[in-house]
Parts: C-alpha cells; structure tokens; sequence
C-alpha cells in the first residue's frame, strides 16, 4: 500500500510516504487503491480508500488540490480546514470543489497534503525543526514554470530555514518520450534534463531536473522514484490511458 520514506519519530515529527495502486477498494483498471478519478470512481470505493489511508497514517484529514500543471500554492491554514471535512478531498461531485494549485504547504499538525500523480512528479517537503511541510506536483510544464522555487518560497513565509525534500514515483528518463523540439527547449532552460529513451528517442528527465533545482536551492534529496509506466504496481496514465487511476505523495506533521 504505501513506500515510507519517513515515519514520524520523536526528533523527526514528519511522516512522508508514497502510495501504490493496491489495497484498496476501487475495481478494474482504476486498481484497487485509486486516490483520483473522483469522477468515474465509484464514491463508496473513493470513502474506503481516503479512510484506510488516513487510518494507516495517523492522521484526521487529506487535502487535495485540483491540479493544473501551474505554479499556485495554496497556503492551508485553519481558516482554510474550518470548512474542510475528511471527505473534502472527494472534491465534485461528492463534496466542494478542490482549490486549483499545484503546491500546497502548512504548519497544521494531523493533515496530509496529498499530491496525486499518474506519471508527473510528486515531491514533498519538510523543514521538521520549524514544522513546516509542503507538496508540489511537478509536471513537465507545472517543473518549467517554477512550482518547486514557488513552493519553496511559500513555505519560507511560513518559518522554514532548512528544508529537505522527497521525490517520488515518475516516469523516468528512459521513457519519457517527447517531441525533440520539446526536449531542447526544456533543456535551454533547465540544462541537463534532456535524455534519451531506452529505444534511442528524446525525452526529458524530470526526476533529475527537479533534484537540480531543489539542490540549486540549498536543499537535500531523496528519491524513491520507481518509474510509473514499467512498474505495474504504479498507476501510469501512458501505459493504462485514460483507465489510470492516481497514487499519490503524502507528507504530515504531528503535534
């Protein structure tokens, strides 16, 4: 069910993990645990699924983001949980609608920010001294217009000074096929993000982009970045279409 990177420990009070597409509830080939597609999941699937994560965790809410490959981050503070129930993250049809950002970060103990991909980058972050955590999802385009230094930014204004940060499940370098033009231009203005596929063919890199960029900031990495589209445990939008379900990257704090 889920890669832990970090359990919350009393000098450590962060908790990071990776979720897969197993152990839960959802059918067919959405996998049984799809925490997206709220919109063709069955909603009896999506409860069970958000309760076992939340269970396993150790935590009272998820927040969840409606993403838009963009460079939003939404700041989540108890004005914004006093209207935000543990089935909020449903998002329409089943509750409110989902803030549009891309990043999220807060100082509130007890919640997920959760990052849902199916091939884009998830990558978490935490400055546990000063008790500050985000989430970004860094996409190709959402990487290339500054979602990681806008986040980063973000959660400075909430204290943070040292921040460290996790890179999850993605498609990888070797089969991230683009158009060859895509890639040079991405490359023009991240160097070094531009590869090659396994079969001789363009793509980009964005696991390693996104290692730079954090590192250009002064900020320690971790991967754990199996790739989406040949590990089958993994939801993959560019192997399973338009059936992908969404695994996703949660990171909380305790009090």
């Amino acid at each position: 069910m889920f890669s832990f990177l970090a359990r919350p420990a009393p000098d450590v009070p962060v908790g990071v993990c990776f979720t897969d597409r197993h152990d839960g509830s959802s059918t067919g080939s959405l996998g049984s645990l799809n925490l997206g597609r709220t919109d063709v999941d069955e909603v009896t699937h999506l409860r069970a699924n958000g309760h076992a994560v939340r269970d396993a965790l150790g935590i009272s809410r998820l927040v969840a983001l409606h993403q838009v490959h963009g460079h939003e981050v939404l700041t989540v503070d108890e004005d914004f949980l006093s209207t935000w129930t543990e089935d909020s993250w449903l998002g329409e049809p089943h509750a409110q609608a989902l803030p549009v950002a891309d990043a999220a970060v807060t100082t509130q103990p007890g919640i997920g920010l959760m990052i849902r991909v199916a091939d884009c980058v998830p990558v978490l972050l935490a400055d546990p001294v000063a008790g500050v955590i985000g989430g970004a999802h860094a996409g190709r385009v959402g990487f290339d217009r500054g979602v990681l230094g806008a986040t980063v930014e973000a959660m400075g204004a909430l204290g943070a000074t040292d921040i460290r940060a996790w890179i999850g499940p993605h498609v990888c370098g070797s089969c991230y096929e683009v158009p060859e033009r895509m890639a040079q231009e991405v490359d023009a203005r991240h160097p070094g993000v531009a590869s090659t596929t396994s079969w001789g063919t363009p793509s980009l890199d964005l696991g390693l982009g996104c290692q730079r960029q954090l590192g250009a900031l002064g900020i320690a990495v971790e991967r754990d970045d199996m790739c989406t589209l040949t590990e089958e445990s993994l939801h993959s939008y560019r192997r399973d279409g338009a059936g992908a379900g969404r695994q996703a990257g949660i990171i909380w704090r305790v009090s």
